[in-house]
């Protein structure tokens, strides 16, 4: 186990934390706004990283890139537009990432284009890899969160858009959860890497075309 594995480890530690609070924060907070206060009742209206950390999805996260947050208890008969509220609470955990994805990549290219005049070269090199690991990991979650799998949210968006044909597939998916699980698990990083490293591109792009523009 060499230096830079464990700098890398250390380095995507505090990017998993903030990852999770994006995530389990903009849905208990989006839900809250809708009327259900499930959430807020069981402490999830917080930037507390404790009170969103599934510790198995940490360390799945840690180990291969892929992971999950604490589930989340909602009662979408309290929203006021039903299916429309529920898609929205649904979607804020995943969108929240990939806005927090974009804003660690943006500042990572500010940070690369203007501190390595000012700061020395060791710190210059552990800020950007930091800024790049909170980046990719967000959009790993987002990547990974529309799998259509229980406790996932593309599980549940798909319960809401076809709700026929979602619970022939459900016994289907419940039935077989632990199996899929193991295979994303184990081809994961090949498969949904292909969606995360075009995101992670595209996110680039625009960034540094936005800080050219500027600088």
């Amino acid at each position: 186990m060499g230096v830079d594995y464990l700098l890398n480890k250390i380095l995507a530690v505090p990017a998993i934390l903030i990852a999770f609070v994006a995530q389990g924060y903009a849905k208990a907070k989006v839900a809250d706004k809708l009327g259900d206060k499930t959430p807020r009742f069981q402490g999830r209206l917080t930037l507390n990283p404790a009170a969103h950390i599934d510790l198995m999805g940490f360390i799945m996260i840690l180990l291969v890139g892929f992971g999950w947050t604490k589930p989340l208890d909602t009662n979408p008969r309290a929203y006021k537009r039903g299916q429309k509220d529920a898609i929205k609470v649904t979607m804020a955990a995943p969108l929240a990432n990939l806005l927090v994805g974009f804003i660690a990549m943006f500042i990572y290219g500010l940070w690369a284009i203007t501190a390595y005049k000012i700061v020395p070269s060791s710190s210059y090199n552990i800020v950007g890899m930091a800024l790049q690991y909170i980046s990719i990991i967000n959009i790993n979650l987002f990547v990974f969160n529309l799998i259509p799998l229980p406790g996932l949210a593309g599980f549940e968006l798909f319960k809401e858009l076809s709700p026929k044909n979602f619970y022939k597939v459900a016994d289907i998916l419940y039935q077989y959860q632990m199996f899929i699980l193991i295979g994303v698990v184990l081809l994961g990083r090949y498969i949904l890497a292909i969606p995360s490293g075009l995101i992670i591109e595209l996110f680039s792009k625009i960034a540094f075309g936005i800080l050219g523009l500027i600088f």
